[in-house]
Protein backbone atom coordinates (compact mmCIF):
# COMPACT_ATOMS: atom_id res chain seq x y z
CA UNK A 1 0.00 0.00 0.00
CA UNK A 2 1.51 3.44 -1.00
CA UNK A 3 2.50 5.40 2.00
CA UNK A 4 0.69 9.22 2.00
CA UNK A 5 2.53 12.10 1.83
CA UNK A 6 3.53 13.87 4.38
CA UNK A 7 1.10 16.57 4.32
CA UNK A 8 -1.60 13.90 3.40
CA UNK A 9 -1.45 12.44 6.36
CA UNK A 10 -1.12 15.75 8.31
CA UNK A 11 -4.43 17.06 6.58
CA UNK A 12 -6.18 13.21 7.51
CA UNK A 13 -5.24 14.04 11.35
CA UNK A 14 -7.35 16.66 11.07
CA UNK A 15 -10.66 15.14 10.47
CA UNK A 16 -13.28 17.12 11.46
CA UNK A 17 -11.58 20.45 10.60
CA UNK A 18 -10.29 20.46 7.32
CA UNK A 19 -13.68 22.23 6.34
CA UNK A 20 -11.93 25.54 8.44
CA UNK A 21 -8.86 24.89 6.38
CA UNK A 22 -10.42 24.46 3.03
CA UNK A 23 -12.25 28.13 3.71
CA UNK A 24 -8.74 29.60 4.95
CA UNK A 25 -7.15 28.73 1.54
CA UNK A 26 -10.08 29.89 -0.24
CA UNK A 27 -10.49 33.41 1.55
CA UNK A 28 -6.19 33.53 1.04
CA UNK A 29 -6.48 32.64 -2.90
CA UNK A 30 -9.59 35.37 -3.72
CA UNK A 31 -7.65 38.00 -1.18
CA UNK A 32 -4.33 37.00 -3.58
CA UNK A 33 -6.96 37.52 -6.57
CA UNK A 34 -8.01 41.31 -5.97
CA UNK A 35 -4.34 41.61 -4.21
CA UNK A 36 -3.33 41.49 -8.04
CA UNK A 37 -5.37 44.75 -8.71
CA UNK A 38 -3.48 47.36 -7.08
CA UNK A 39 -0.23 46.28 -10.14
CA UNK A 40 -2.64 46.43 -12.94
CA UNK A 41 -4.23 49.57 -11.51
CA UNK A 42 -0.48 51.28 -11.32
CA UNK A 43 0.08 50.04 -15.01
CA UNK A 44 -2.84 51.91 -16.61
CA UNK A 45 -1.87 54.87 -14.16
CA UNK A 46 1.65 54.70 -15.78
CA UNK A 47 0.20 53.83 -19.42
CA UNK A 48 -2.22 57.14 -19.06
CA UNK A 49 0.42 59.56 -17.76
CA UNK A 50 2.35 58.28 -20.70
CA UNK A 51 -0.45 58.97 -23.70
CA UNK A 52 -0.81 62.03 -21.87
CA UNK A 53 -4.22 61.65 -20.47
CA UNK A 54 -5.62 64.00 -18.63
CA UNK A 55 -8.57 63.53 -17.30
CA UNK A 56 -8.96 63.28 -13.85
CA UNK A 57 -11.65 60.52 -12.83
CA UNK A 58 -9.27 58.41 -14.91
CA UNK A 59 -6.47 58.03 -12.56
CA UNK A 60 -9.13 58.90 -9.59
CA UNK A 61 -11.10 55.45 -10.92
CA UNK A 62 -7.88 53.23 -11.16
CA UNK A 63 -6.71 54.41 -7.61
CA UNK A 64 -9.76 53.59 -6.21
CA UNK A 65 -9.67 49.88 -8.11
CA UNK A 66 -6.03 49.85 -6.10
CA UNK A 67 -7.30 50.45 -2.61
CA UNK A 68 -10.56 48.48 -3.04
CA UNK A 69 -8.00 45.64 -3.86
CA UNK A 70 -5.78 46.56 -1.25
CA UNK A 71 -8.79 46.55 1.06
CA UNK A 72 -9.96 43.18 0.18
CA UNK A 73 -6.98 41.63 0.13
CA UNK A 74 -6.41 42.55 3.55
CA UNK A 75 -9.77 41.66 4.85
CA UNK A 76 -9.79 38.58 3.13
CA UNK A 77 -6.17 37.84 4.40
CA UNK A 78 -7.17 38.97 7.96
CA UNK A 79 -9.80 36.18 7.38
CA UNK A 80 -8.24 33.52 6.08
CA UNK A 81 -5.57 33.58 8.93
CA UNK A 82 -8.51 33.73 11.46
CA UNK A 83 -10.09 30.31 9.83
CA UNK A 84 -6.97 28.68 9.53
CA UNK A 85 -6.04 29.34 13.15
CA UNK A 86 -9.07 28.40 14.66
CA UNK A 87 -9.14 24.54 12.36
CA UNK A 88 -5.55 24.64 13.36
CA UNK A 89 -6.04 24.97 17.13
CA UNK A 90 -8.85 22.45 16.97
CA UNK A 91 -6.46 19.76 15.02
CA UNK A 92 -3.58 20.07 17.15
CA UNK A 93 -6.42 19.65 20.39
CA UNK A 94 -7.57 16.50 18.35
CA UNK A 95 -4.03 15.11 17.58
CA UNK A 96 -2.71 15.51 21.45
CA UNK A 97 -5.95 13.95 22.29
CA UNK A 98 -5.36 11.00 19.95
CA UNK A 99 -2.12 10.12 20.97
CA UNK A 100 -2.96 10.27 25.02
CA UNK A 101 -6.12 8.27 24.20
CA UNK A 102 -3.34 6.06 22.04
CA UNK A 103 -0.66 5.76 25.16
CA UNK A 104 -3.36 3.38 27.52
CA UNK A 105 -3.61 1.15 24.99
CA UNK A 106 -0.15 0.38 24.32
CA UNK A 107 1.61 -1.96 26.01
CA UNK A 108 3.21 -0.07 29.41
CA UNK A 109 6.48 -1.39 28.35
CA UNK A 110 6.56 0.67 25.28
CA UNK A 111 5.79 3.32 27.43
CA UNK A 112 8.53 2.97 30.09
CA UNK A 113 11.44 2.09 27.46
CA UNK A 114 10.23 5.87 25.91
CA UNK A 115 11.69 8.81 28.24
CA UNK A 116 9.55 11.53 29.64
CA UNK A 117 11.67 14.07 27.60
CA UNK A 118 10.92 12.38 24.43
CA UNK A 119 7.55 12.45 25.12
CA UNK A 120 6.61 15.85 26.36
CA UNK A 121 8.97 16.67 22.79
CA UNK A 122 6.52 14.76 20.60
CA UNK A 123 3.14 15.46 22.67
CA UNK A 124 3.98 18.82 23.35
CA UNK A 125 6.82 20.70 20.74
CA UNK A 126 6.56 19.05 18.28
CA UNK A 127 2.25 18.90 17.72
CA UNK A 128 2.69 22.91 18.68
CA UNK A 129 5.36 22.81 15.72
CA UNK A 130 2.65 21.64 13.40
CA UNK A 131 0.69 25.44 13.92
CA UNK A 132 3.06 26.87 11.24
CA UNK A 133 2.08 24.49 8.54
CA UNK A 134 -1.41 23.86 9.22
CA UNK A 135 -2.31 27.75 9.90
CA UNK A 136 0.08 29.54 7.58
CA UNK A 137 1.72 27.14 5.26
CA UNK A 138 -1.71 26.30 3.48
CA UNK A 139 -3.64 29.51 3.15
CA UNK A 140 -0.46 31.26 2.83
CA UNK A 141 1.74 29.35 0.80
CA UNK A 142 -1.10 28.36 -1.54
CA UNK A 143 -1.88 32.26 -2.09
CA UNK A 144 1.51 33.04 -2.48
CA UNK A 145 2.36 30.41 -5.69
CA UNK A 146 -1.42 30.49 -7.03
CA UNK A 147 -0.91 34.46 -7.07
CA UNK A 148 2.35 34.24 -9.42
CA UNK A 149 0.61 31.67 -11.24
CA UNK A 150 -1.80 34.16 -12.53
CA UNK A 151 0.49 36.88 -13.48
CA UNK A 152 2.67 34.24 -15.52
CA UNK A 153 -0.63 33.06 -17.10
CA UNK A 154 -1.64 36.54 -17.77
CA UNK A 155 1.96 37.95 -19.03
CA UNK A 156 2.22 34.70 -21.04
CA UNK A 157 -1.00 35.84 -22.81
CA UNK A 158 0.35 39.42 -23.56
CA UNK A 159 4.06 38.40 -25.02
CA UNK A 160 5.33 34.90 -24.18
CA UNK A 161 8.65 36.43 -24.77
CA UNK A 162 8.18 38.59 -21.61
CA UNK A 163 7.06 36.02 -19.44
CA UNK A 164 9.85 34.31 -20.07
CA UNK A 165 12.01 36.94 -19.07
CA UNK A 166 10.06 37.29 -15.82
CA UNK A 167 11.06 33.54 -15.04
CA UNK A 168 15.46 33.48 -15.74
CA UNK A 169 16.05 34.46 -12.16
CA UNK A 170 13.42 32.39 -10.21
CA UNK A 171 15.13 29.20 -11.11
CA UNK A 172 18.06 29.80 -10.44
CA UNK A 173 16.93 31.02 -7.01
CA UNK A 174 14.82 27.80 -6.25
CA UNK A 175 18.25 25.83 -7.60
CA UNK A 176 19.93 27.04 -4.28
CA UNK A 177 16.83 26.61 -2.06
CA UNK A 178 16.20 23.18 -3.32
CA UNK A 179 20.02 22.32 -2.33
CA UNK A 180 19.12 23.11 1.02
CA UNK A 181 16.43 21.26 1.08
CA UNK A 182 18.16 18.04 0.26
CA UNK A 183 19.47 17.18 3.30
CA UNK A 184 17.13 19.06 5.17
CA UNK A 185 14.62 16.28 6.29
CA UNK A 186 17.63 13.95 7.39
CA UNK A 187 18.71 17.02 9.23
CA UNK A 188 15.93 18.01 11.39
CA UNK A 189 15.46 13.98 12.36
CA UNK A 190 19.16 14.64 14.06
CA UNK A 191 17.68 17.78 15.53
CA UNK A 192 14.98 16.06 17.11
CA UNK A 193 17.09 13.47 18.72
CA UNK A 194 19.48 15.87 19.95
CA UNK A 195 16.55 17.93 21.62
CA UNK A 196 15.33 15.17 22.78
CA UNK A 197 18.44 13.80 24.84
CA UNK A 198 18.65 17.52 26.12
CA UNK A 199 14.96 17.38 27.45
CA UNK A 200 15.97 14.16 28.60
CA UNK A 201 18.90 15.34 30.70
CA UNK A 202 16.95 18.38 31.85
CA UNK A 203 14.16 16.24 32.87
CA UNK A 204 16.72 13.87 35.18
CA UNK A 205 18.80 16.76 36.34
CA UNK A 206 15.82 18.73 37.83
CA UNK A 207 14.31 15.23 39.04
CA UNK A 208 17.14 14.05 40.49
CA UNK A 209 18.43 17.15 42.17
CA UNK A 210 18.11 15.84 45.46
CA UNK A 211 19.95 12.85 45.09
CA UNK A 212 22.57 14.69 43.24
CA UNK A 213 22.78 17.21 46.19
CA UNK A 214 22.86 14.18 48.81
CA UNK A 215 25.89 12.84 46.97
CA UNK A 216 27.61 15.55 45.62
CA UNK A 217 27.49 14.82 42.10
CA UNK A 218 26.93 18.54 41.28
CA UNK A 219 30.01 18.37 39.16
CA UNK A 220 29.15 14.72 37.13
CA UNK A 221 25.85 15.63 36.77
CA UNK A 222 25.84 19.38 36.12
CA UNK A 223 28.31 18.42 33.46
CA UNK A 224 26.64 15.76 31.93
CA UNK A 225 23.34 18.25 31.53
CA UNK A 226 25.77 20.87 29.84
CA UNK A 227 27.02 18.46 27.25
CA UNK A 228 23.55 17.76 26.14
CA UNK A 229 22.82 21.54 25.48
CA UNK A 230 25.49 22.57 24.25
CA UNK A 231 25.45 19.05 21.59
CA UNK A 232 21.95 20.61 20.86
CA UNK A 233 23.20 24.01 20.21
CA UNK A 234 26.45 23.07 18.23
CA UNK A 235 24.21 20.81 15.70
CA UNK A 236 21.51 23.62 15.49
CA UNK A 237 24.70 26.49 14.87
CA UNK A 238 26.51 23.89 12.07
CA UNK A 239 22.91 23.05 10.30
CA UNK A 240 22.14 26.92 10.03
CA UNK A 241 25.72 27.83 8.94
CA UNK A 242 25.87 25.11 6.19
CA UNK A 243 22.41 26.97 5.31
CA UNK A 244 23.28 30.24 5.23
CA UNK A 245 25.08 30.35 1.91
CA UNK A 246 22.61 29.15 -0.24
CA UNK A 247 19.88 30.56 1.01
CA UNK A 248 20.97 33.83 1.19
CA UNK A 249 21.62 33.53 -2.84
CA UNK A 250 18.25 31.92 -3.37
CA UNK A 251 16.97 34.99 -1.39
CA UNK A 252 18.99 37.50 -3.55
CA UNK A 253 19.10 36.21 -7.13
CA UNK A 254 15.12 35.03 -7.01
CA UNK A 255 13.73 38.83 -7.04
CA UNK A 256 15.69 40.20 -9.54
CA UNK A 257 13.59 39.88 -12.69
CA UNK A 258 14.34 43.66 -13.76
CA UNK A 259 17.79 42.48 -14.92
CA UNK A 260 16.26 40.97 -17.53
CA UNK A 261 12.88 42.34 -18.08
CA UNK A 262 14.15 46.28 -18.69
CA UNK A 263 17.14 45.85 -20.78
CA UNK A 264 16.17 42.74 -23.42
CA UNK A 265 12.57 44.36 -22.91
CA UNK A 266 13.98 48.33 -23.91
CA UNK A 267 15.35 46.26 -27.15
CA UNK A 268 12.34 44.29 -28.20
CA UNK A 269 10.45 47.53 -27.65
CA UNK A 270 12.94 49.75 -29.53
CA UNK A 271 13.04 47.13 -32.16
CA UNK A 272 9.37 47.44 -32.80
CA UNK A 273 8.32 44.04 -31.95
CA UNK A 274 6.85 44.62 -28.22
CA UNK A 275 4.43 47.75 -28.15
CA UNK A 276 4.69 49.89 -24.84
CA UNK A 277 1.65 49.07 -23.07
CA UNK A 278 3.29 45.52 -23.20
CA UNK A 279 6.30 46.79 -21.77
CA UNK A 280 5.27 48.65 -18.76
CA UNK A 281 2.57 45.97 -17.90
CA UNK A 282 5.75 43.26 -17.88
CA UNK A 283 7.80 46.17 -15.52
CA UNK A 284 4.81 46.09 -13.01
CA UNK A 285 3.23 42.86 -13.12
CA UNK A 286 6.45 41.27 -12.44
CA UNK A 287 6.96 42.59 -9.10
CA UNK A 288 4.04 41.20 -8.25
CA UNK A 289 5.95 37.11 -8.69
CA UNK A 290 9.40 37.82 -6.62
CA UNK A 291 7.62 38.96 -3.76
CA UNK A 292 4.77 35.99 -3.18
CA UNK A 293 7.33 33.63 -4.37
CA UNK A 294 10.01 34.66 -1.56
CA UNK A 295 7.48 34.59 0.87
CA UNK A 296 6.69 30.97 0.73
CA UNK A 297 10.08 30.47 0.54
CA UNK A 298 9.64 30.88 4.33
CA UNK A 299 7.65 27.66 4.37
CA UNK A 300 9.75 25.59 2.40
CA UNK A 301 11.10 24.55 6.10
CA UNK A 302 8.26 24.10 7.66
CA UNK A 303 7.11 21.65 4.94
CA UNK A 304 10.62 20.13 4.93
CA UNK A 305 9.62 19.34 8.84
CA UNK A 306 6.21 17.74 8.29
CA UNK A 307 7.50 14.20 7.27
CA UNK A 308 9.60 14.08 10.70
CA UNK A 309 6.52 15.32 13.21
CA UNK A 310 4.19 13.27 11.35
CA UNK A 311 6.14 10.56 11.47
CA UNK A 312 6.67 10.78 15.25
CA UNK A 313 2.96 10.90 15.89
CA UNK A 314 2.55 8.38 13.41
CA UNK A 315 5.04 5.89 15.72
CA UNK A 316 2.65 6.52 18.63
CA UNK A 317 -0.87 6.19 17.16
CA UNK A 318 0.58 3.64 14.71
CA UNK A 319 1.79 1.83 17.76
CA UNK A 320 1.28 -1.69 18.68
CA UNK A 321 -2.04 -2.13 21.63
CA UNK A 322 -3.22 -4.62 23.42
CA UNK A 323 -5.95 -5.58 21.41
CA UNK A 324 -8.47 -7.50 24.02
CA UNK A 325 -11.64 -7.09 22.29
CA UNK A 326 -15.14 -5.16 23.77
CA UNK A 327 -17.07 -8.46 24.84
CA UNK A 328 -16.84 -8.31 28.54
CA UNK A 329 -15.96 -11.66 29.58
CA UNK A 330 -17.76 -13.93 32.35
CA UNK A 331 -15.03 -14.97 35.11
CA UNK A 332 -15.71 -18.65 36.52
CA UNK A 333 -14.36 -17.76 40.00
CA UNK A 334 -10.90 -15.29 40.31
CA UNK A 335 -8.46 -18.36 40.40
CA UNK A 336 -5.10 -17.12 38.42
CA UNK A 337 -3.82 -20.17 35.94
CA UNK A 338 0.21 -19.25 33.97
CA UNK A 339 0.83 -21.52 31.53
CA UNK A 340 4.29 -22.26 29.61
CA UNK A 341 4.28 -18.00 29.95
CA UNK A 342 7.09 -16.82 28.23
CA UNK A 343 7.70 -12.95 27.75
CA UNK A 344 10.18 -10.67 26.61
CA UNK A 345 10.45 -6.34 27.28
CA UNK A 346 11.92 -6.80 23.63
CA UNK A 347 11.54 -9.41 21.13
CA UNK A 348 15.77 -10.23 21.20
CA UNK A 349 15.23 -10.70 24.88
CA UNK A 350 13.03 -13.24 26.82
CA UNK A 351 12.80 -12.25 31.03
CA UNK A 352 10.66 -15.31 31.45
CA UNK A 353 10.57 -18.86 30.62
CA UNK A 354 8.01 -21.55 30.67
CA UNK A 355 6.81 -20.37 33.71
CA UNK A 356 3.58 -22.45 34.95
CA UNK A 357 2.14 -21.26 38.41
CA UNK A 358 -1.37 -21.63 39.89
CA UNK A 359 -2.65 -18.71 41.91
CA UNK A 360 -6.16 -19.94 44.06
CA UNK A 361 -8.15 -16.85 44.71
CA UNK A 362 -8.72 -16.01 47.82
CA UNK A 363 -4.71 -16.09 49.63
CA UNK A 364 -2.15 -14.68 49.88
CA UNK A 365 0.69 -15.51 46.93
CA UNK A 366 4.27 -13.95 47.56
CA UNK A 367 6.82 -13.28 44.74
CA UNK A 368 10.42 -14.03 45.83
CA UNK A 369 14.20 -14.18 44.45
CA UNK A 370 16.97 -11.89 43.41
CA UNK A 371 16.93 -9.00 41.86
CA UNK A 372 15.92 -8.65 38.13
CA UNK A 373 14.74 -12.52 38.86
CA UNK A 374 11.20 -11.83 36.77
CA UNK A 375 9.49 -11.21 40.44
CA UNK A 376 7.67 -8.20 39.23
CA UNK A 377 7.46 -9.31 35.61
CA UNK A 378 4.84 -11.79 36.55
CA UNK A 379 2.93 -9.77 38.77
CA UNK A 380 2.49 -7.43 36.12
CA UNK A 381 1.58 -9.55 33.58
CA UNK A 382 -1.07 -10.49 35.53
CA UNK A 383 -1.90 -7.05 36.61
CA UNK A 384 -2.39 -7.08 32.45
CA UNK A 385 0.26 -4.32 31.74
CA UNK A 386 1.90 -6.63 29.00
CA UNK A 387 0.83 -9.10 26.93
CA UNK A 388 2.48 -12.28 27.57
CA UNK A 389 4.87 -13.45 23.99
CA UNK A 390 3.52 -17.38 24.15
CA UNK A 391 1.79 -18.85 26.33
CA UNK A 392 -0.84 -17.83 28.38
CA UNK A 393 -2.80 -16.12 31.32
CA UNK A 394 -6.59 -17.09 32.43
CA UNK A 395 -8.09 -15.61 34.90
CA UNK A 396 -11.23 -17.33 36.05
CA UNK A 397 -11.20 -19.33 33.00
CA UNK A 398 -10.95 -16.71 30.68
CA UNK A 399 -7.61 -15.74 28.94
CA UNK A 400 -6.43 -12.22 29.70
CA UNK A 401 -5.87 -11.42 25.86
CA UNK A 402 -9.89 -12.11 25.58
CA UNK A 403 -10.96 -10.10 28.60
CA UNK A 404 -11.21 -5.97 27.49
CA UNK A 405 -8.40 -3.79 29.24
CA UNK A 406 -11.00 -1.81 31.57
CA UNK A 407 -12.83 -4.98 32.29
CA UNK A 408 -9.17 -6.22 33.72
CA UNK A 409 -7.71 -3.43 35.48
CA UNK A 410 -11.12 -3.03 37.14
CA UNK A 411 -9.96 -6.55 38.61
CA UNK A 412 -6.98 -5.72 39.92
CA UNK A 413 -5.47 -2.95 42.56
CA UNK A 414 -1.88 -2.43 42.07
CA UNK A 415 0.60 -0.63 44.52
CA UNK A 416 4.37 -0.63 43.30
CA UNK A 417 7.42 0.72 45.30
CA UNK A 418 7.49 3.91 42.86
CA UNK A 419 3.97 5.45 43.46
CA UNK A 420 3.08 8.40 41.37
CA UNK A 421 0.42 11.16 42.84
CA UNK A 422 -0.45 13.84 41.16
CA UNK A 423 -0.57 17.16 41.92
CA UNK A 424 -4.10 17.19 43.29
CA UNK A 425 -5.09 17.19 47.39
CA UNK A 426 -4.47 14.08 49.16
CA UNK A 427 -7.86 13.61 49.19
CA UNK A 428 -8.77 13.52 45.28
CA UNK A 429 -5.47 11.11 44.74
CA UNK A 430 -6.80 8.49 47.22
CA UNK A 431 -10.12 8.96 45.73
CA UNK A 432 -8.70 8.02 41.98
CA UNK A 433 -8.82 4.70 43.37
CA UNK A 434 -12.66 5.14 42.64
CA UNK A 435 -13.92 8.13 41.83
CA UNK A 436 -17.38 8.09 42.53
CA UNK A 437 -16.28 7.58 46.87
CA UNK A 438 -17.40 10.03 49.81
CA UNK A 439 -15.19 11.92 51.52
CA UNK A 440 -16.33 9.67 54.48
CA UNK A 441 -14.93 6.41 52.58
CA UNK A 442 -11.60 8.39 51.45
CA UNK A 443 -11.39 9.36 55.30
CA UNK A 444 -12.13 5.36 56.23
CA UNK A 445 -9.95 3.52 54.02
CA UNK A 446 -7.34 6.48 54.98
CA UNK A 447 -7.25 4.99 58.75
CA UNK A 448 -7.47 1.47 57.64
CA UNK A 449 -4.47 2.03 55.87
CA UNK A 450 -2.66 3.99 58.63
CA UNK A 451 -2.47 7.06 57.10
CA UNK A 452 -4.91 9.67 58.68
CA UNK A 453 -3.23 10.48 61.79
CA UNK A 454 -0.12 12.29 59.76
CA UNK A 455 -2.87 13.35 57.32
CA UNK A 456 -4.74 15.55 59.65
CA UNK A 457 -1.33 16.74 60.72
CA UNK A 458 -0.37 18.35 57.97
CA UNK A 459 -2.04 22.26 57.63
CA UNK A 460 -4.45 21.80 55.30
CA UNK A 461 -5.17 18.10 55.82
CA UNK A 462 -6.88 16.12 53.26
CA UNK A 463 -7.34 19.09 51.50
CA UNK A 464 -3.27 19.51 50.91
CA UNK A 465 -2.02 19.34 47.64
CA UNK A 466 0.74 17.19 47.05
CA UNK A 467 3.08 18.63 44.53
CA UNK A 468 3.90 17.04 41.26
CA UNK A 469 4.83 13.31 42.00
CA UNK A 470 3.84 13.97 45.62
CA UNK A 471 7.16 15.59 46.44
CA UNK A 472 5.89 17.52 49.61
CA UNK A 473 5.32 13.84 51.10
CA UNK A 474 8.33 11.66 52.11
CA UNK A 475 8.66 8.16 50.77
CA UNK A 476 6.57 6.56 53.32
CA UNK A 477 3.63 8.82 53.16
CA UNK A 478 3.27 8.38 49.15
CA UNK A 479 3.80 4.61 49.73
CA UNK A 480 0.64 4.91 52.39
CA UNK A 481 -1.66 7.27 50.54
CA UNK A 482 -0.67 4.55 47.81
CA UNK A 483 -2.06 2.00 49.56
CA UNK A 484 -5.04 3.92 50.51
CA UNK A 485 -5.73 4.36 46.86
CA UNK A 486 -5.16 0.91 46.29
CA UNK A 487 -8.23 -0.36 48.93
CA UNK A 488 -10.53 2.28 48.26
CA UNK A 489 -10.50 0.55 44.78
CA UNK A 490 -11.91 -2.62 46.20
CA UNK A 491 -10.58 -4.93 43.61
CA UNK A 492 -11.08 -9.20 44.01
CA UNK A 493 -6.85 -8.21 42.88
CA UNK A 494 -4.48 -6.97 44.96
CA UNK A 495 -0.96 -6.56 43.65
CA UNK A 496 1.68 -5.00 46.43
CA UNK A 497 4.96 -4.70 44.41
CA UNK A 498 7.50 -3.78 47.13
CA UNK A 499 4.49 -1.57 48.72
CA UNK A 500 6.56 -1.71 52.11
CA UNK A 501 9.74 -0.43 50.54
CA UNK A 502 9.25 3.30 52.45
CA UNK A 503 7.66 2.36 55.27
CA UNK A 504 9.66 2.99 58.39
CA UNK A 505 9.85 -0.07 61.08
CA UNK A 506 8.01 1.91 63.68
CA UNK A 507 4.25 1.72 61.33
CA UNK A 508 5.61 -1.77 59.30
CA UNK A 509 3.50 -3.58 61.51
CA UNK A 510 0.53 -0.78 61.83
CA UNK A 511 0.62 -0.91 57.44
CA UNK A 512 0.52 -5.04 57.46
CA UNK A 513 -2.24 -5.11 59.52
CA UNK A 514 -3.88 -2.43 58.06
CA UNK A 515 -3.36 -4.30 54.85
CA UNK A 516 -3.85 -7.64 56.29
CA UNK A 517 -7.68 -6.61 57.04
CA UNK A 518 -8.26 -4.62 54.07
CA UNK A 519 -6.95 -7.75 51.85
CA UNK A 520 -9.25 -10.27 53.20
CA UNK A 521 -11.10 -12.36 51.18
CA UNK A 522 -9.35 -10.96 48.20
CA UNK A 523 -6.62 -12.64 45.93
CA UNK A 524 -2.88 -10.59 47.37
CA UNK A 525 0.49 -11.05 45.16
CA UNK A 526 3.21 -9.41 46.40
CA UNK A 527 6.77 -9.25 45.63
CA UNK A 528 8.76 -8.29 48.63
CA UNK A 529 12.60 -8.41 49.49
CA UNK A 530 11.69 -8.43 53.32
CA UNK A 531 11.28 -12.19 53.56
CA UNK A 532 9.61 -11.49 57.49
CA UNK A 533 6.90 -9.23 55.78
CA UNK A 534 5.25 -12.89 53.75
CA UNK A 535 6.09 -15.45 56.12
CA UNK A 536 2.33 -15.98 56.63
CA UNK A 537 1.71 -16.08 53.01
CA UNK A 538 -0.19 -18.90 51.55
CA UNK A 539 2.24 -19.81 49.09
CA UNK A 540 5.50 -18.26 47.98
CA UNK A 541 6.69 -18.56 44.54
CA UNK A 542 10.28 -18.23 44.53
CA UNK A 543 11.71 -16.75 41.03
CA UNK A 544 15.32 -17.56 39.53
CA UNK A 545 16.85 -15.85 36.09
CA UNK A 546 13.21 -15.63 34.48
CA UNK A 547 11.80 -19.48 36.23
CA UNK A 548 10.38 -20.93 38.91
CA UNK A 549 12.35 -22.69 40.93
CA UNK A 550 10.39 -23.71 44.20
CA UNK A 551 6.74 -22.87 45.36
CA UNK A 552 5.48 -23.50 49.07
CA UNK A 553 4.94 -22.16 52.29
CA UNK A 554 7.55 -20.28 54.61
CA UNK A 555 8.48 -23.69 56.36
CA UNK A 556 8.25 -25.70 53.34
CA UNK A 557 10.84 -23.64 51.84
CA UNK A 558 13.41 -23.27 54.76
CA UNK A 559 13.70 -27.06 54.68
CA UNK A 560 13.69 -27.82 50.78
CA UNK A 561 14.79 -24.88 48.93
CA UNK A 562 18.39 -23.88 49.06
CA UNK A 563 17.99 -20.61 47.64
CA UNK A 564 15.24 -19.57 49.97
CA UNK A 565 17.34 -20.52 52.96
CA UNK A 566 20.28 -18.75 51.64
CA UNK A 567 17.73 -15.39 51.24
CA UNK A 568 16.10 -16.22 54.64
CA UNK A 569 19.68 -16.22 56.28
CA UNK A 570 21.08 -13.54 54.26
CA UNK A 571 17.65 -11.50 55.68
CA UNK A 572 17.72 -12.24 58.93
CA UNK A 573 21.56 -11.35 59.13
CA UNK A 574 20.34 -7.70 57.50
CA UNK A 575 17.71 -7.51 60.36
CA UNK A 576 20.44 -8.47 63.34
CA UNK A 577 22.66 -5.67 61.46
CA UNK A 578 19.95 -3.40 62.04
CA UNK A 579 18.71 -3.87 65.40
CA UNK A 580 22.68 -3.78 66.30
Amino acid sequence: MKQKSPMLRLWALGEGQQGGLKRAVLSAVVGVLFGMLPYFAAAQIILGLLSGNQESSFYLTWCAVALVGFLLRATLYSLALSQSHKATFAILKSIREKVLEKLPKMPLGTILDTSSGQMKQVIVDQVESMERPLAHLLPEMTANVLGPVCILIYLFVLDWRMALLSLVSIPVGMAFMMAVMAGYGKQYEGSVKTTQAMNSAIVEYIGGIEVIKAFNQGKQSYARFSDSVKANASYFYHWMKSCQMPVSLARAISPTTMITILPVGWLLYTGGSLPIETFITTIVLSLGIAGPLLAAMDFVDSLAKVGTIVGSVDAILNGAEQDHGETPAEFQGRDIQLSHVSFGYHADKEVLHDVSLTIPAGIMTAFVGPSGSGKSTIAKLIAGFWDVTSGSITLGGQDLKRVPLKQLYDQVAFVSQDNYLFDESIRENIRMGRPAATDAEVEAVSKAAGCDAFIRGLEQGYDTVVGGGGAHLSGGERQRIAIARAMLKDAPIVVLDEATAYIDPENEAVVQQAVGRLVAGKTVLVIAHRLSTITGADQIVVVNGGRIQDVGTHGELLKNCPLYQEMWRAHMGAKEGEQA
